[in-house]
């Protein structure tokens, strides 16, 4: 069988620098260098972190060789560490939510203790403040520094 050789006509060996006969324009234009680079690291990660499986199938011969016990032991040694990696990793990330969902409690609860004791401050400081103020304005008995509340004797 001889095979036929096609000539490329001269327009379209001119057009494209790169052998190819035809052009692809699409609607955002031909991909940029940066995009191939982004595609190709992004595909080699891809690569590198996804496992291959490789299964050793039996030939087409009927029976099993000496070897196949040995094969089978291994993948099923294979899988199960595969799926203890996935329990300690779904208890990990199961820890790491649940610590977190405390975590953000306890701030949550102590935030609401810090503003309910900054509003006591600020209650006393202000009373204390009318109080100086009553004192200052009133120069008659000097009465009113005595009528302090009971409200600050047991709070702590």
């Amino acid at each position: 069988m001889e095979r036929d050789l096609v000539p490329v006509p001269a327009a379209a060996a001119g057009a494209a620098k790169d052998g190819a006969i035809v052009e692809y324009a699409g609607k955002a234009g031909p991909l940029l260098r940066e995009d191939e680079e982004d595609l190709e690291v992004k595909l080699r990660r891809i690569i590198d972190n996804v496992p291959v499986r490789v299964s050793n199938t039996s030939g087409s011969s009927a029976g099993a060789g000496s070897g196949d016990f040995h094969q089978y032991r291994q993948m099923r040694r294979r899988e199960q560490d595969r799926l203890a990696r996935m329990d300690v990793d779904y208890q990990r990330r199961k820890e790491l939510a649940e610590f977190n969902m405390r975590r953000e409690e306890r701030m949550k609860a102590a935030e609401e203790r810090t503003a309910k004791k900054r509003q006591k401050r600020q209650k006393r400081k202000q009373r204390k403040k009318e109080q100086k103020t009553t004192k200052d304005g009133d120069t008659g008995g000097g009465q009113h520094g005595d009528e302090q509340s009971s409200d600050d004797d047991g709070e702590g």
